[in-house]
């Protein structure tokens, strides 16, 4: 029996090891994943780099679908571009992220959409960031003007959509969140400092009325345009009314980190903490950690995933984890991102190269009930994906 205790006690020392040894270091699937994406997106930008002024999209029947920088997505690919020059720094991804950036400049001047962070501060905003390139910074002063127009004073916030005017007064989505940092950007840089002021409103209402009781988010939040109030609360690409659309959740989730990094309002990161804690409690949250397009969407597990909303998701989680490593919970949010990464990164969503028409992951779904964007790449799920490595990334190297 002295022989044999020991070895029992040994055992789960020696099964832990054996299972460490089958798993992938994180910062190898970090570096397969970011040389996976380089090669997809330069695939890309030489099948598109002599058709002037497109930008991939998706897939429609099987093919490439592009878009001009009408689209709300343009901004994504030369943004993903950009990242990748900043972490391999090489003159081919230079060359292409200039190319496709330059391709956004029009949009500068665009005030019928509320997208215009996503399309130009992911774009020209990174591109000013890693090369000071004082043009890019006069784009973007003009493109944050141009955003400003959307704001309404009364109400305190931006107006996300122009159509159906006839059921919705003032239409505010949660996406919106999300264009709000490129308005803080340019109230520090020189642009009109009203800009800050229209970003916390917006942000602060969207707090005050887009939110459940569980820290679930509405789509879509319409205002009374006499009294400022909500008049509905309504989906227009989740399940339901009452439904938890995945993307929404990793838009409201990443916008708030966002708000507390710009201005260290204590209640923006208590709400990122809240939302953060629906997520990954969240019963119908696959195994693989990738959401379902909607987390109530009623026919689990036999439904799409978004991987998009995985790869937003996941960013902002290192992010928080970061801005609030004190937090009991920081471990928990850095290990689901992880785990969200290993997924992305896994053959079941990493394409293979030459594959999914350039797009580096698969499987992410745009709105459903409108039938449009369903299980296929997206332009976004790309850039926030190769945003999550690269956070990853510095997470390690600070270690």
């Amino acid at each position: 029996m002295k022989r044999i205790v020991p070895y029992l006690l040994l055992l789960p020392l020696f099964f832990c090891i054996s299972c460490m040894q089958g798993v992938e270091p994180i910062n190898k699937v970090i570096d397969r994943g970011l040389k996976r994406s380089a090669e997809q997106a330069l695939l890309m930008a030489k099948s598109l780099e002599h058709k002037e002024g497109l930008f991939p999209k998706s897939i429609k029947n099987d093919s490439l679908e592009t878009s001009t920088n009408h689209w709300w997505c343009c901004g994504f690919f030369p943004g993903q571009l950009w990242y990748l020059y900043e972490d391999m720094q090489t003159p081919e991804l230079e060359h292409y992220a200039e190319l496709f950036t330059a391709r956004v400049e029009p949009a500068k001047h665009f005030t019928n959409t509320h997208d215009l962070g996503f399309m130009l501060y992911n774009s020209f905003g990174n591109g000013y960031r890693l090369t000071g390139n004082s043009q890019y910074k006069d784009i973007l002063l003009t493109g944050a003007q141009s955003l400003a127009t959307r704001y309404n004073e009364h109400i305190g916030l931006m107006r996300s959509w122009d159509f159906n005017k006839k059921v919705w007064q003032f239409p505010v989505i949660i996406d919106n969140m999300m264009n709000l940092e490129f308005l803080l950007w340019a109230a520090r840089e020189g642009g009109d400092v009203r800009l800050e002021e229209m970003a916390v409103s917006h942000a602060d209402k969207t707090l005050q009325y887009h939110f459940r009781d569980d820290f679930s988010t509405y789509h879509v939040v319409s205002y009374d345009t006499i009294t400022a109030l909500p008049e509905k609360k309504v989906t227009h690409q989740g399940y339901n009314d009452a439904s938890a659309w995945a993307r929404g959740e990793a838009w409201a989730l990443y916008g708030y980190v966002m708000m507390y990094r710009e201005t260290g309002r204590q209640a923006y990161l208590d709400l990122a903490h809240q939302i953060a804690s629906f997520v990954m409690n969240h019963p119908n949250l696959p195994e693989d950690k990738i959401p379902y397009w909607d987390f109530d969407a009623p026919n689990i597990p036999d439904e799409p995933r978004d991987a998009s909303a995985a790869a937003i998701i996941a960013s902002a989680l290192i992010e928080l984890s970061q801005l609030d490593a004190a937090s009991a919970k920081s471990k928990d949010y850095l290990q689901l991102a992880e785990d969200m990464l290993r997924s992305l990164s896994s053959p079941n969503y990493l394409a293979e190269v030459g594959s999914n028409c350039h797009f580096t992951l698969m499987h992410s779904t745009g709105s459903f009930p409108g039938n449009s964007e369903v299980d296929v790449p997206l332009t976004y799920a790309d850039y926030y994906y190769v945003e999550a490595l690269l956070r990853m990334k510095k997470v390690l190297e600070k270690k």
